[in-house]
Protein backbone atom coordinates (compact mmCIF):
# COMPACT_ATOMS: atom_id res chain seq x y z
CA UNK A 1 0.00 0.00 0.00
CA UNK A 2 3.32 2.90 -0.28
CA UNK A 3 1.90 3.82 -3.61
CA UNK A 4 -1.25 4.94 -2.29
CA UNK A 5 -1.41 8.91 -2.22
CA UNK A 6 -1.19 9.90 1.50
CA UNK A 7 -3.70 12.83 2.54
CA UNK A 8 -6.29 11.75 -0.10
CA UNK A 9 -10.18 12.47 0.73
CA UNK A 10 -11.49 9.11 0.24
CA UNK A 11 -15.00 8.01 0.13
CA UNK A 12 -15.70 4.47 1.81
CA UNK A 13 -17.36 3.24 -1.70
CA UNK A 14 -14.22 4.22 -3.47
CA UNK A 15 -11.08 2.04 -3.53
CA UNK A 16 -8.42 4.49 -2.78
CA UNK A 17 -6.37 6.60 -5.39
CA UNK A 18 -2.80 5.75 -6.56
CA UNK A 19 0.14 8.30 -6.74
CA UNK A 20 1.19 7.12 -10.43
CA UNK A 21 -2.58 5.93 -11.70
CA UNK A 22 -1.89 3.98 -15.24
CA UNK A 23 -4.75 3.34 -17.42
CA UNK A 24 -5.39 -0.23 -18.10
CA UNK A 25 -5.61 -1.03 -22.28
CA UNK A 26 -9.21 -0.74 -23.56
CA UNK A 27 -11.55 -3.42 -23.41
CA UNK A 28 -13.67 -3.94 -26.67
CA UNK A 29 -17.44 -4.20 -25.58
CA UNK A 30 -18.28 -6.10 -28.52
CA UNK A 31 -17.04 -9.72 -29.34
CA UNK A 32 -15.12 -9.60 -32.74
CA UNK A 33 -16.03 -13.27 -34.29
CA UNK A 34 -19.66 -12.74 -33.26
CA UNK A 35 -20.58 -9.67 -32.73
CA UNK A 36 -22.28 -9.86 -29.01
CA UNK A 37 -21.63 -7.78 -26.40
CA UNK A 38 -19.44 -8.91 -23.62
CA UNK A 39 -21.19 -8.86 -19.96
CA UNK A 40 -19.15 -7.02 -17.85
CA UNK A 41 -15.98 -8.62 -16.14
CA UNK A 42 -15.90 -11.29 -19.04
CA UNK A 43 -12.50 -12.65 -20.20
CA UNK A 44 -14.38 -14.65 -22.91
CA UNK A 45 -17.43 -14.47 -25.32
CA UNK A 46 -20.49 -15.87 -23.87
CA UNK A 47 -22.33 -17.36 -26.99
CA UNK A 48 -18.77 -18.48 -28.97
CA UNK A 49 -16.05 -18.69 -26.60
CA UNK A 50 -13.60 -15.72 -28.20
CA UNK A 51 -11.26 -14.02 -26.08
CA UNK A 52 -11.60 -10.47 -25.16
CA UNK A 53 -8.05 -9.18 -25.88
CA UNK A 54 -7.32 -5.66 -25.01
CA UNK A 55 -7.23 -3.39 -28.12
CA UNK A 56 -4.20 -2.92 -29.31
CA UNK A 57 -3.32 0.03 -31.52
CA UNK A 58 -2.63 -0.36 -35.56
CA UNK A 59 0.74 0.54 -35.25
CA UNK A 60 1.36 -2.61 -32.74
CA UNK A 61 -0.68 -4.52 -34.75
CA UNK A 62 1.37 -3.59 -38.08
CA UNK A 63 4.59 -4.59 -36.02
CA UNK A 64 3.24 -7.33 -34.67
CA UNK A 65 2.49 -9.05 -38.15
CA UNK A 66 5.94 -8.03 -39.60
CA UNK A 67 7.88 -9.46 -36.60
CA UNK A 68 5.56 -12.74 -37.29
CA UNK A 69 6.59 -12.95 -40.81
CA UNK A 70 10.03 -12.24 -39.93
CA UNK A 71 9.74 -15.39 -38.26
CA UNK A 72 9.29 -17.49 -40.49
CA UNK A 73 12.27 -16.12 -42.54
CA UNK A 74 14.27 -17.57 -39.26
CA UNK A 75 16.98 -20.26 -40.96
CA UNK A 76 16.09 -23.13 -39.07
CA UNK A 77 12.53 -23.02 -39.88
CA UNK A 78 13.89 -22.77 -43.74
CA UNK A 79 15.98 -25.79 -42.67
CA UNK A 80 13.42 -27.65 -41.83
CA UNK A 81 10.76 -26.53 -44.34
CA UNK A 82 13.30 -27.23 -47.23
CA UNK A 83 14.29 -30.52 -44.90
CA UNK A 84 17.97 -29.70 -46.61
CA UNK A 85 20.92 -30.21 -44.31
CA UNK A 86 22.89 -26.82 -43.66
CA UNK A 87 25.56 -26.89 -46.70
CA UNK A 88 23.02 -28.24 -49.09
CA UNK A 89 20.68 -25.29 -47.98
CA UNK A 90 23.26 -22.78 -48.44
CA UNK A 91 24.47 -23.96 -51.99
CA UNK A 92 20.87 -24.27 -52.70
CA UNK A 93 20.50 -20.65 -51.15
CA UNK A 94 23.63 -19.87 -53.76
CA UNK A 95 21.90 -21.32 -56.86
CA UNK A 96 18.48 -19.49 -56.29
CA UNK A 97 20.79 -15.85 -55.84
CA UNK A 98 22.64 -16.89 -59.40
CA UNK A 99 19.58 -17.10 -61.02
CA UNK A 100 18.54 -14.58 -59.81
CA UNK A 101 21.65 -12.66 -60.84
CA UNK A 102 20.93 -14.21 -64.58
CA UNK A 103 17.62 -12.56 -64.43
CA UNK A 104 18.73 -8.86 -63.21
CA UNK A 105 21.83 -9.22 -65.93
CA UNK A 106 18.91 -9.11 -68.48
CA UNK A 107 16.97 -6.41 -66.47
CA UNK A 108 19.92 -4.22 -66.24
CA UNK A 109 21.96 -3.84 -69.48
CA UNK A 110 20.31 -3.65 -72.52
CA UNK A 111 21.07 -4.04 -75.87
CA UNK A 112 22.41 -1.35 -78.51
CA UNK A 113 24.34 -3.60 -80.76
CA UNK A 114 25.37 -7.14 -81.90
CA UNK A 115 28.34 -6.87 -79.47
CA UNK A 116 26.46 -5.84 -76.30
CA UNK A 117 23.74 -8.50 -77.02
CA UNK A 118 26.60 -11.17 -77.46
CA UNK A 119 28.09 -9.98 -74.11
CA UNK A 120 24.53 -10.06 -71.71
CA UNK A 121 24.38 -13.53 -73.37
CA UNK A 122 27.82 -14.59 -72.22
CA UNK A 123 26.93 -12.86 -68.68
CA UNK A 124 23.75 -14.87 -68.43
CA UNK A 125 25.12 -17.85 -68.95
CA UNK A 126 27.95 -17.89 -66.57
CA UNK A 127 25.39 -16.48 -63.66
CA UNK A 128 23.76 -19.89 -64.68
CA UNK A 129 26.61 -22.25 -64.78
CA UNK A 130 27.39 -21.15 -61.25
CA UNK A 131 23.70 -21.73 -60.47
CA UNK A 132 24.31 -25.38 -62.15
CA UNK A 133 27.30 -25.71 -59.79
CA UNK A 134 25.81 -24.47 -56.70
CA UNK A 135 22.79 -27.11 -56.92
CA UNK A 136 24.86 -29.85 -57.95
CA UNK A 137 26.95 -29.04 -54.90
CA UNK A 138 24.09 -28.98 -52.34
CA UNK A 139 23.01 -32.80 -54.26
CA UNK A 140 26.76 -34.22 -53.38
CA UNK A 141 26.75 -32.22 -49.97
CA UNK A 142 23.07 -33.96 -48.91
CA UNK A 143 24.44 -37.63 -48.94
Amino acid sequence: MSEVAHNEPQEFWRPPIMASETLPPALPTACEACGTEFMVGAAFCHVCGASRAAKTSSTAQHWNQTLEFLKALEFHRIKDWFALPTASLICFLAGIGCILGAIAVGIIYSVQNLADFQAIQLWRIEWLIAAVAAFLAGILLRR
